[in-house]
């Protein structure tokens, strides 16, 4: 199979998002807010353990069924993806109120993401090959300007993020739309996630798939040239 577009997750897949702690510490240092450094680590751990950052790891402790079904569908607009989070938030005591909507914002900001270290590469080298590429993303905003500010925006052909149609991975509906915005059959297309359940989706439209390891940046310096090897 000669494939002639590849569709790319964001989150854990081109894209990182910053550290718990540093999530927290960036967004104290801007309110002003001060904490001895006990109480900071231990909140960081707890906002972590709650799945309070998007793009980190997901809730450790069963939610309550309220938020639970805001959960499941988080990803189908912009004012459930920021109430599901803030609510996540809102179970860690904070120095102040406003600090919960604060913690949402930052993470929406290009300076909470990085890129893994050959996302460039890999991206340079498929339109090198004239590959279509897009971004299809289980998302609550416009990641757009994350690309653009790390230099990477020019290489991507279309976005398919889920809160702009009100559809979530793994709903083939999504993976259609995206095929579409390329201009490629599903049989010609393959799908690089981080998820089996959500990008494993694109299977079931027909496209091929390639699963990469949702690991911090440092610990994955290589892990999408495979890709190219799968490009015939």
């Amino acid at each position: 199979m000669a494939i002639k577009g590849v569709l790319f997750d964001f989150s854990g897949t081109l894209f990182r998002i910053e550290s718990t702690e540093s999530w927290l510490r960036a967004v104290l240092a801007e309110a002003g807010a001060a904490l001895p450094e006990t109480e900071v680590v231990r909140a960081a751990e707890r906002l972590e353990a709650a799945g309070a950052l998007a793009g980190g790891a997901p809730p450790e402790d069963p939610l309550p069924d309220d938020l639970a079904a805001l959960w499941a569908v988080r990803d189908r607009s912009a004012e459930e993806h920021r109430a599901a989070y803030t609510a996540l938030s809102h179970r860690v005591p904070l120095p102040g109120p406003g600090l919960h909507d604060a913690l949402y914002d930052r993470h929406m900001t290009p300076a909470a993401w990085r890129p893994y270290p050959d996302t460039a590469e890999v991206l340079a080298a498929l339109r090198a090959r004239g590959v279509a590429i897009g971004v299809i993303s289980n998302i609550g905003w416009d990641l757009r300007p994350v690309f653009r500010e790390h230099g990477v925006d020019h290489y991507v052909d279309a976005y398919v993020l889920s809160y702009e149609h009100g559809v979530q991975k793994p709903d083939t509906r999504l993976f259609a739309l995206a095929c579409d915005a390329l201009g490629v059959a599903p049989g010609d297309t393959l799908m690089v996630g981080d998820s089996r359940h959500a990008d494993g989706g694109a299977a079931d439209l027909g496209c091929a798939v390639h699963f990469v390891d949702h690991r911090p940046v440092a610990e994955r310096p290589d892990g999408l040239r495979p890709v190219l090897g799968l490009i015939g």
